[in-house]
């Protein structure tokens, strides 16, 4: 039986390599603007940011990291009142392809609407340079009366978007059937505000009401836990089970069972749009993942 010094020891080390792969992650030091400087602040010792939109000018931060794996996690209250034609964007992009790989992307877009309508929850996920795998949610609260928690978390199993700890979507990987899948570029975490009243409320039909501006999106608490980038060779370090890449013990390989309720509960009430079901878009061809274990 282990000494309880030795099991003190393996404690230690484990807390050490686990933070490691934690980022404290106040907005100044771990993001900066890469738009609209003048329509976007930091506050509260840096755990808040403020992204504004107004006709002369949106606002988008970028982090200074890329990672790849992991729990990205950011608390958002969104634009208030009439927000339609806005469009508050929360994702993790690969956008320098120093690999050799095409765009990977995984989306959460909060697609504004008039008064008393609902947000709509838009996301998508890029690999390879394809997306077009669109699934929207209509909320069950009201996201800008307070801060709600929206996750991207992905392993080498797969990514699910959770809001407030419900998962509302999977993408497993099924890389060896030739789909392909988010493993092996490092993705930087970006949040924006901006002009999409060309397509963002219903399909561009209503447009953005500048009278109720500046539009005003809330960030709060942006934490990642989640492997940093280091380049090529991350690909393999990232993917490797250990103790340190959380991410991918068993636990995280596939939803629990409770888990799988909210996901049906969420899927079968809120969720109104499924490109896995949208014969007329895809001609009859509907992509190959979709006929596959989807949960």
């Amino acid at each position: 039986m282990p000494s309880l010094k030795a099991l003190l020891l393996a404690l230690f080390i484990i807390a050490v390599v686990v933070d490691q792969s934690f980022v404290e992650a106040n907005f100044p030091k771990s993001m900066y603007i890469n738009w609209g400087a003048h329509h976007s602040s930091f506050a509260g010792n840096g755990e808040d940011l403020q992204l504004v939109l107004d006709q002369t000018s949106g606002s988008a931060v970028k982090s200074k990291r890329s990672f790849l794996f992991g729990s990205i996690e950011m608390l958002i209250k969104l634009v208030p009142g009439n927000s339609a034609g806005t469009v508050t964007a929360y994702y993790v992009s690969a956008t320098v392809t120093s690999t050799g790989y095409k765009h990977d992307e995984i989306d959460f877009e909060f697609l504004g609407n008039v008064s008393g309508q609902p947000y709509i929850v838009h996301t998508n996920i890029y690999t390879q340079g394809n997306g077009s795998r669109e699934q929207q949610f209509y909320l069950w609260f009201d996201p800008t009366a307070d801060f709600h928690n929206y996750t991207i978390h992905w392993n080498p199993t797969e990514v699910v978007w959770y809001i407030d700890n419900l998962p509302i979507r999977v993408f497993r990987n099924y890389e060896k059937d030739g789909i392909a899948f988010p493993n092996k570029q490092g993705m930087r975490v970006h949040a924006s505000l901006w002009n999409a009243d060309n397509w963002a409320t219903r399909g561009g039909l209503v447009k953005i009401d500048w009278n109720s501006s500046p539009f005003i999106a809330r960030f709060h608490r942006f934490r990642a836990r989640a492997c940093k980038w280091d380049g090529p060779v991350s690909i393999n370090q990232c993917a490797t089970k250990s103790p340190a890449n959380w991410w991918t013990s068993p636990s995280f390989s596939q939803l629990s069972s409770s888990q799988m309720g909210q996901l049906n509960w969420v899927r079968q009430n809120f969720m109104i749009y499924d490109y896995c079901k949208d014969t007329k878009r895809f001609n009859g061809q509907i992509p190959p993942e979709c006929f596959k274990q989807q949960f």
